[in-house]
């Protein structure tokens, strides 16, 4: 197993501003993007540190955000970020100067499906932002991920769900069949399963299913031992859910094409194209780190929140 220790790190007083930082992605400008989803922001923050400037604010209405759960940015500026304004998805694509550039709404109504202290990921709790498309985990398509055009327009579904033996309770199937889709470099696909038993799917750049890999270590063995055969239920909204936990908290591909997860438990495994562990990896930065967003700036240099860290992966 490697321990990393951060090499640089966003100034404290500015880290300090933000309430629930959730992504951090640095541009090709050298400055960066901080989404904070407790705060309902994204700020922009100067390639010297110095100070962070809110971008965009809270707000049901277009160009602000209300409920958000996933961002994600290209190396321009350019940005998406997924809220729920009265109960209903949508996504807004941002310029880098926080102006609305465009967004869609989602059919229905956002249903809490997987839940980590205080966070409740809906059908739109996580998503990926190539410059051209969406893509967004939805298995109530019927499959694992859909491909969005700017417009909202769906182009592909990718991926049929996995089997998990609570087909007969539709919300929880669901919410086992839940992930973070990730597009390669080569046009396919990968997606990341993070409630259940922890595994991962590859798939071609016509979505085919390349490989499907259970993930497993002994740093592991406490997640799967935590896994239950009955799962409880609460209700929301005057619904009754299933109280599903995660065991993978974020993922992400470098720019080598290896993918790296994140789980609950303080570990991170990397895995290559051919879906092989070829490392253990934890983080230290003012103690030990248990990423929430991974992003990838530059070969060998690699982004961290909840601190907004840097660390050499080298």
């Amino acid at each position: 197993m490697d321990t990393l220790r951060a090499v640089a790190a966003l100034p404290f007083d500015v880290v300090g501003e933000f309430r629930e930082p959730l992504g951090y992605e640095r541009l090709a400008s050298g400055d960066a993007l901080v989404f904070d989803r407790r705060g309902h922001a994204v700020y922009g923050v100067p390639a010297d540190g110095s100070a962070a400037r809110k971008l965009v604010a809270i707000g049901g209405e277009d160009g602000r955000v209300i409920e958000p759960s996933a961002f994600d940015a290209q190396p321009d500026g350019t940005f998406v970020v997924a809220d729920a304004p009265n109960g209903r998805e949508r996504v807004q694509i941002f310029t880098k100067e926080g102006r609305r550039a465009g967004g869609f709404q989602l059919p229905g109504r956002a249903t809490a499906r997987v839940t980590l202290g205080a966070l409740s990921l809906s059908g739109v709790g996580t998503l990926q932002f190539t410059g051209r498309s969406v893509l967004i985990s939805q298995p109530e398509t019927g499959g694992l991920m859909t491909e969005y055009g700017l417009a909202g327009t769906p182009v592909r579904t990718i991926g049929r769900l996995r089997a998990t033996g609570h087909e007969a309770d539709r919300d929880l199937h669901l919410a086992l069949n839940a992930g973070i889709p990730l597009k390669a470099a080569d046009g396919g696909y990968w997606f990341v399963f993070i409630a259940g038993e922890p595994a991962i799917s590859r798939f071609d750049a016509q979505g085919g299913l390349v490989f499907h890999r259970r993930m497993q270590g002994r740093e592991l063995d406490p997640v799967l031992a935590a896994i239950p055969a009955v799962w409880p239920r609460r209700a929301i909204d005057g619904t009754e859910v299933p109280l599903v936990s995660p065991a993978v908290r974020t993922a992400a591909l470098d720019p080598a094409g290896r993918l790296w997860v994140s789980f609950v438990v303080p570990y991170t495994y990397v895995y290559d194209g051919l879906g092989e562990k070829v490392r253990t990896v934890q983080f230290q930065a003012a103690g030990l780190n248990a990423p929430n967003s991974l992003s990838f700036p530059a070969p060998g240099r690699l982004l961290v929140t909840p601190g907004c860290a840097e660390f050499d992966v080298r």
